[in-house]
């Protein structure tokens, strides 16, 4: 269920158990640093899916360190994304002249903390989600997507993107959202970029959002 919420052109390889197997590249390892024992297994089975992903695309094993806000740093010639939580690991990669960028998030399929989503979302998009269904947690369904919208973002403008600088709207029947962007977007194809469209999936425990900007 959650593998459809992307393109056949973009490989996606997902666990929900540590993959502790694989050796970092010393790139790899600067980029963690000496975090928690928790971190480090979060960044370990990402990069072993990763590795997994751009195997399955065709390309060498590589090292995946990370930018200045953490962006994981693809091989030439690639886009992807990487997301990690308590319940799911994944990072899904593609060919850079079939996508220029993608953003995946997954989040534990529970409502956010209390204060959380007056901090993340409009009183628009709060009034959107009231009428959830019971048993949905539209509440992080929103929270994850505007969190794959910032990954999908970020190498297409290299700055920052807040919650509210994007306005969101769920469909319940389609299993798809549509962020407009309220800030100036980046160029893309001559034109400036003015929104996101992208699919969610609930599976049992588990929130998955997905964004791809085509090439």
């Amino acid at each position: 269920m959650i593998d459809d919420a992307l393109p056949p052109s973009v490989v996606m390889v997902r666990t929900d158990a540590d993959l502790l197997d694989v050796p970092l590249f010393p790139e790899e390892e600067s980029a963690l640093g000496r975090p928690v024992e928790k971190r480090r297994r979060e960044f370990v089975t990402a990069r072993a899916c990763a590795r997994r992903a751009l195997e399955q695309l065709g390309v060498e094993p590589a090292p995946i360190a990370s930018g200045p806000r953490g962006e994981p740093l693809w091989p030439a010639g690639v886009v992807g994304s990487i997301t990690h939580c308590r319940v799911l690991r994944a990072c899904a990669v593609a060919r850079a002249e079939e996508m220029r960028s993608i953003g995946i998030d997954a989040e534990v399929h529970d409502s956010l903390p209390d204060g959380v989503l007056r901090l993340v979302a409009s009183p628009d998009e709060q009034a959107r989600i009231r009428e959830a269904p019971d048993g949905l947690c539209l509440d992080r369904v929103l929270f994850s997507a505007k969190e794959a919208i910032y990954k999908a973002w970020y190498p297409l403008a290299r700055r920052w993107l807040g919650f509210d600088d994007v306005d969101l709207s769920l469909s319940l029947d389609e299993r798809t959202f549509h962020a407009r962007l309220l800030v100036p977007g980046p160029q893309v194809d001559g034109g400036q970029l003015t929104g996101f469209d992208g699919r969610w999936r609930v599976d049992g425990d588990v929130v998955f959002c997905a964004v791809v900007v085509a090439a």
